[in-house]
Parts: C-alpha cells; structure tokens; sequence
C-alpha cells in the first residue's frame, strides 16, 4: 500500500527529532553512536597521520592540482605548512598529442628556448620527488582515447608517487551516448593502470545518470582512489559586448554540498580511496568532509586565495577540532556517513522529506 506525503513527512519529522536528541541538529546522516565508537580504540591527542592509496601522508590535507604546483620552491612551502602530499598542476592531453605528432605550433625543444611542456613537467616533478618528503603525485588530463595515456609511465619513472587522472569530459559531442561517456572513463583508467604499478585515483565530475553505479564500476576496475569532484569551467555571457567570457574562478564554499553527499553515500561501499576536492574554504570545511567519509581533503582555490601557509591553518584548526572533541581523526571520519546496513537511496530520501518538513514548520507551508 503506497504511504501518504503527509505520513512521509510525519515520519521524517520524527526521524530528525530523534536524531536531533542524540546531538545532531543540521544533519539526517548521523552513524549511531556505537558504530562510530567501534571505529577506533586509541585516544584522541590530534594525530593527524593517515592513508591515501596505501600511501602515508603526515596529514589527510592535500594540495591539490593547480599553481601552487608550479614551482619546487612553492611545493616546498606547501609541505612545510603542514599538507600531507601534493598533486602536481595537470599535463594535458593536448598538449602531449602535439608534441608527439610534431605540431608545427610547438616547435622542438632544440630550437626553443623553451623545453617542450612533458619534458618540463617531468622535470619538475623529477625534482620535487628528489627534494620532498611527502607523496608527489603527478596530473594527467583528458578525455580521449590513444597513446596519451602512455605517458603516466614517465611520470612515474620521474619519481610520481601515484597518478591523478583527471577525465574532463566536456559534453560537445551530442551523439555520444551516456554508456560510452562511461566507457571511455573506464577504458582511461585502464591504460593508465596497463603501464603504471603506482596508485592510480580518477578524479571525474558529478554528471552521470548514476554517479553511484560509475563509481562502483571505477572501483571494481582498480581505480585506489575517487576525487569527488572536478569542476566543469562553465563560461558566461557579456551582455554588452556580447560575446562569451571564459569561467576561471575559484571554487565557492557551497560546491562542498554535493561532494560530502557523496562520499557520505560512497563511504564503506568501495575498496578506493575517497577524496573531497571541491569547496573547502576553512577548517570547518576540512572537518565536514572528513565526517562525511573522506580519507582525504583536497584544496586549491583556498591556497591560491590566502597563499601557501594556510595550508597550517586548515591542518591546526582540524587537530585543534579532534582535541577539543576527544576525537581521533579515525573515529572522526566517516560519523556522519550512511550507515553502511543502510540503503543509500532510501536514507537519502528519507534525508529530503526532512528537509521539506523542516522548511514547513520554520516557514508555515
């Protein structure tokens, strides 16, 4: 017998009054207490050492791909404000196809002043995996099949601790229909895992008819670790000189919505790795992806906002959160996921008819 919206509401009301009384009152994802206290037997001092990949990082707060990466003095004083491993700014699909099918646009490094993009990526990333001490994790971006892929064996013979691809699908292509869009994901990733015997994550965007089944389908072909999410620079529209404008701008605080959701829903359902990388401008954003399920929080947009050393801040003020909580950072991550006897869908359901009564009540609906 189909249940009544109202008897819904009633009933997801009385689900966020419990939850409410056990100490959550803005969330409907709380673990139960028991379950999260099995998590973790050691006492909370701020440690904040963990895993990414199999790999140790001194810290879950990653730099990720963008300027910052640019230098080997920058990366340094990335690590030295306290981040746990940095992935290096993106190599291009394009531009290795160019340079390996000898673009006249790109002449040989032999009569340029300037060394050909691969030969100087590797370069940097062959120094800075000789110079730090935290993971180097190098960048590759694109979309299409081909040889391109060949070249994460490069980056990992420079010294890349693991490979970031990062699969920028821009939709242009209107016949291509979702199952290939999908395909071609998985088809990456196995190139990459073909020739590589370093950790490999994909970081891929939120636009899939079944982000949930793409992840469990990346998961099974070997991807160690998600990165939710890449940003899709969308342009806008200059009215008075009509014509478009390119969309580069830092990642906004609210972008963190959709990637907690996620890895909230994703954690304990697959072997990977999971990584926050959209919206974190605080160390509270740091903590709530964390309490949703990542492994680690990654951020570019806040460092390029505030400079390098407030990569100290976020991690002090998350070892600062764990203290004043009596928390460790084990039993912290992943409180506030589903439950993992929990159907995803129907939690989250059961999230959103909160939500409606929550809004009927403040506002009289």
């Amino acid at each position: 017998m189909a249940v009544e919206f109202n008897e819904a509401l009633r009933a997801a009301a009385e689900s966020a009054a419990a939850k409410s009384a056990a100490g959550s009152g803005a969330t409907d994802l709380l673990m139960p207490v028991e379950q999260a206290g099995a998590q973790v037997d050691t006492p909370a001092g701020g440690e904040l050492a963990t895993e990414y990949m199999g790999l140790r990082l001194p810290s879950p707060l990653v730099a990720s791909a963008g300027p910052l990466s640019q230098s080997l003095d920058s990366m340094k004083e990335l690590e030295e404000s306290g981040v746990g491993a940095i992935v290096m700014f993106s190599l291009f699909e394009e531009q290795v196809r160019r340079e390996e099918a000898g673009s006249p646009e790109a002449p040989p490094a032999s009569q340029s002043d300037e060394p050909a993009a691969t030969d100087a990526y590797l370069r940097l990333l062959e120094a800075g995996a000789g110079e730090l001490s935290v993971p180097l994790i190098a960048s590759l971006n694109g979309f299409r099949g081909g040889e391109w892929t060949a070249t994460a064996r490069r980056m990992q013979d420079a010294g890349a601790s693991a490979i970031e691809v990062n699969i920028y699908a821009v939709p242009g292509d209107l016949s291509m229909s979702g199952a290939e869009v999908e395909d071609r994901h998985l088809e990456i990733l196995q190139s990459v895992k073909d020739v590589v015997s370093v950790p490999v994550a994909v970081k891929l965007s939120p636009y899939f008819s079944s982000l949930g089944q793409m992840a469990l389908r990346l998961d099974e072909a070997g991807a160690d670790a998600l990165v939710l999410f890449n940003r899709f620079l969308q342009p806008d529209i200059d009215i008075r000189r009509k014509e478009v404008v390119a969309g580069a701008g830092l990642s906004g605080q609210d972008e963190g919505l959709l990637s907690r959701t996620w890895l909230a829903a994703l954690h304990g359902k697959v072997r990977a790795s999971l990584a926050a990388a959209s919206g974190v401008a605080g160390p509270d954003d740091v903590v709530k992806a964390l309490l949703a399920g990542a492994d680690v929080v990654m951020t570019t947009s806040a460092l390029v906002r505030h400079g390098a050393s407030y990569a100290g801040e976020l991690v002090n003020g998350l070892r600062h959160y764990l203290i004043r909580n009596q928390l460790t950072l084990g039993r912290l991550r992943g409180m506030l996921a589903v439950p993992a006897d929990t159907r995803v869908d129907e939690y989250e359901r059961s999230g959103y008819l909160a939500v409606l009564e929550q809004a009927r009540r403040r506002h009289g609906l």
